[in-house]
């Protein structure tokens, strides 16, 4: 709800509303109107778990021990939901320590690797996706499919998850403006109008 607020959407809309709010460790998914969470999905899947895949794929792949900052920073660099990329990032060189020998060692990495070692777990959030759109009234189901759905979290910076989701779902996908803010953002909307907002206060 407060991710909602953060982006702009008017929550009190008699209006459905499909976010998906991709953080650390999960991965909420809300159908919303009239100020309230028409249904709602949750699973522990999210920016953690993407980082301890590619952790697990280095190691596994390049025979390479790397630490979370590292994996998180190839996340950020060449971290892709889709081989199906407007804009291609260029190949990662990766610093650890060679598991055979103990000696530090560099790996170049692709964007085609980290699709490959991210593809179970984005796959488990599409899934996540589907289950709330089955269980969407279809009035509201209408709505959504007229306004998208929308991605909020950190989570919605890899590169590609709007095309795939969209690609999923036959729905379009918007992402945020600044979404590592939009619930901070619509936190503070919400404590600035407690009385307009008083589901957020509960809490």
């Amino acid at each position: 709800m407060a991710a909602a607020l953060g982006i702009g959407i008017d929550v009190g809309e008699p209006v459905g509303n499909m976010i998906i709010d991709i953080g650390g460790g999960t991965t909420e998914i809300a159908v919303i109107a009239l100020m309230g969470i028409v249904c709602d999905q949750s699973i522990r899947v999210a920016g953690d778990e993407f980082t301890h895949n590619i952790m697990d794929y280095i190691r596994r792949e390049h025979n390479l021990l790397i630490g979370e900052r590292t994996a998180e920073s190839i996340k950020i660099n060449v971290g892709a939901a889709t081989l199906d990329l407007d804009n291609i990032p260029e190949d990662y060189p990766v610093n650890g320590r060679d598991l055979m020998t103990g000696i530090p060692k560099q790996v170049m990495v692709n964007y085609a690797e980290i699709v490959q070692c991210l593809d179970k777990s984005i796959a488990k959030i599409e899934e996540a996706v589907l289950k709330a759109l089955e269980i969407t009234p279809p009035e509201l189901a209408a709505d959504i499919y007229r306004t998208g759905i929308y991605l909020t979290g950190g989570g919605a910076l890899l590169r590609g998850l709007d095309k795939r989701i969209a690609a999923k779902t036959k729905l379009r996908v918007h992402i945020a403006d600044d979404p590592l803010r939009a619930v901070v953002r619509g936190t503070g909307l919400a404590l600035k109008d407690t009385g307009r907002y008083p589901f957020l206060m509960n809490k």
